[in-house]
């Protein structure tokens, strides 16, 4: 069943794929901006955006490149728009440099990367989970990010949701690190209706326009935001600045302003991070697995609990800030953590970071161009059982 009311809005079932509800979840976050450079296995996104925005009076723009798509919404955001856009290996690359851009000039706004097998062209058309070290460092600097992964259509509406509530919150850019699998494969989907309460918009300034310092934050470490046209004078720039948004060029200024773009996030971790965890309570050995990986992983730990292996899964929903603290917390108990990748080893250095010795961690890679099958990972938790094979 399904309906449209008169704003345009969608609500019901549907059977769309993924990148469709991505889509359908930006709208219904209140996004009304969206600028893209077609790129397979995301143009779904884009070309769902390019219908459905003018629908509900918002606007789509096909840029020239990556770069300008990244431009677009950082200039749409500062208009005061929720803004979007959606790419894939090559094109996420590209958008690095003005990513870095969104965090120093702290703009909230959501990048959604449908993740295809690489390095460079690769396999344009197949899956793949090698973007997730990039996500996080690909540029420069120091800074935090925010980063969700989804595991079904499904989700990637809700966590599309999510990502703009977190993006307003904290203004950042938010990145919905999605993969080929998940952003092609059709299920039903529940598109609700939104109410405006539970959206999160960004804090508007609490002075008058004569007063107002762009980046003087609140207790919190976030400024409240002005919107070009509302009669208040701003100034932003990628340089290092103070709180008026001036260049600032002393490292006092600098340690100042960087310590405060990465402490908005780290001392919110617990308010931003979500896992799922199945059969972790009694666990010996956890399977740490996420996107598309993690479904096919939890038939493997459904596969090893019958066999009597006190097997578990947990599922990262917030790649970063990544949750350490929770894993730390099951390498006190567990023996061992198993993590396939569809890359050839990314996310799991985190993890065995994180462990610290305490637990060992095995990698379950798979290069690329399709997902593991349940069996290969049922037998690297058979491997890892505590006294196999000298473990």
């Amino acid at each position: 069943m399904s309906g449209e009311s008169k704003e345009g809005l969608l609500s019901g079932e549907f059977f769309m794929n993924g990148d469709e509800a991505c889509a359908e979840g930006a709208i219904a976050a209140g996004c009304r901006f969206f600028a893209g450079y077609p790129i397979t296995p995301a143009t779904e996104v884009a070309e769902r955006m390019s219908e459905r925005l003018p629908q509900v009076g918002g606007v789509f723009i096909q840029m020239e490149d990556e770069i300008a798509s990244m431009n677009a919404i950082l200039g749409a955001s500062w208009a005061g728009v929720k803004s979007m856009t959606a790419t894939s290996g090559p094109g996420f690359s590209l958008m690095m440099e003005n990513l870095g851009l969104g965090v120093m000039l702290e703009t909230p706004c959501v990048v959604v990367d449908i993740q295809r097998a690489g390095p460079s062209t690769g396999l344009p058309t197949l899956v793949a989970q090698g973007d997730m070290m990039q996500a996080r460092w690909g540029s420069h600097g120091s800074y935090e990010i925010i980063a969700l992964v989804p595991s079904s259509p499904q989700e990637i509406y809700d966590l599309t949701i999510t990502a703009f509530n977190l993006s307003e919150r904290y203004r950042v850019p938010v990145l919905v690190m999605s993969d080929e699998a998940v952003g092609h494969m059709s299920e039903k989907v529940e598109i609700h209706h939104v109410e405006a309460g539970s959206l999160i918009l960004r804090k508007k300034p609490r002075v008058p326009p004569e007063q107002y310092q762009p980046y003087k934050p609140d207790k919190d470490l976030i400024p409240p935001m002005a919107i070009a046209g509302e009669g208040y004078r701003f100034h932003v720039t990628g340089l290092t600045h103070d709180e008026r948004g001036y260049p600032a060029m002393n490292a006092e200024a600098h340690d100042r302003l960087v310590r405060r773009l990465v402490d908005k996030i780290r001392v919110n971790r617990k308010d931003i991070i979500k896992c799922e965890e199945v059969d972790t309570k009694d666990a010996e050995i956890i399977v740490c697995a996420y996107g598309i990986t993690a479904r096919i992983a939890r038939r493997a730990v459904q596969e090893a609990r019958s066999e009597g292996i006190r097997a578990g899964l947990l599922r990262p929903i917030t790649i970063w800030p990544f949750p350490e603290e929770r894993i730390r917390e099951l390498a006190r108990k567990a023996k061992a953590f198993v993590v396939p990748e569809i890359n050839y080893g990314q996310i799991v250095f985190e993890v065995e970071r994180c462990a610290g010795g305490k637990a060992k961690t095995v990698l379950v890679p798979n290069m690329g161009g399709s997902v593991h099958r349940p069996e290969i990972i049922l037998e690297a938790i058979r491997e890892a059982v505590p006294g196999k094979n000298g473990n």
